[in-house]
């Protein structure tokens, strides 16, 4: 495959992940009426994880899933996390941290969905998107569609690598 062809699926794979993201975000907070209705947005008083954890978790950690239902502090962890993966993949900064933060909250909706998965022995969509993330992560995705390549020439990036 082309080098270049290469680099556009990967910065068009960063950026479709991170719109999912962020998408995710704005339509908890506002409830734009895509999975969450207006009645139910974060802004509204409703919770963006308490459906999900009472009624989305099956399996075998679906116990330790429910105790986190109508958390306050596990409301701001999921929102703030999906704020910064969307942010940090769809403008191509800080995408290795962003990546990271993915993959350990797409691990967690892994597991809570329930083992097995409900089409297939051990493989559903959150595993598949787990493996786009590790791509966009060891890649440098940034670079391609985005300021990745203004940002990894900043000091700070050159000095800290962990913020390419």
């Amino acid at each position: 495959m082309d080098s270049n062809k290469f680099k556009a699926v990967l910065g068009i794979l960063r950026l479709s992940m991170g719109l999912t993201f962020l998408w995710a975000f704005l339509d908890k907070v506002w409830g734009l009426g895509f999975t969450t209705t207006a009645e139910g947005a974060w802004l509204s008083g409703g919770s963006p994880t308490t459906g999900f954890l009472q009624f989305g978790v099956h399996g075998p950690f679906a116990e330790f899933f429910h105790s986190m239902a109508g958390s306050v502090l596990v409301d701001w962890l999921f929102m703030l996390g999906l704020l910064f993966i969307g942010l940090t993949l769809t403008l191509g900064i800080i995408t290795k941290l962003g990546g990271w933060a993915g993959v350990f909250i797409l691990f967690l909706m892994y597991l809570a969905v329930g083992l097995p998965p409900e089409h297939h022995p051990f493989i559903d969509d959150h595993f598949v998107y787990i493996f786009v993330m590790l791509a966009v992560v060891w890649s440098n995705a940034g670079k391609y569609f985005g300021f990745g390549n203004a940002w990894y020439n900043t000091a700070l990036v050159q000095k800290y690598k962990i913020l390419a």
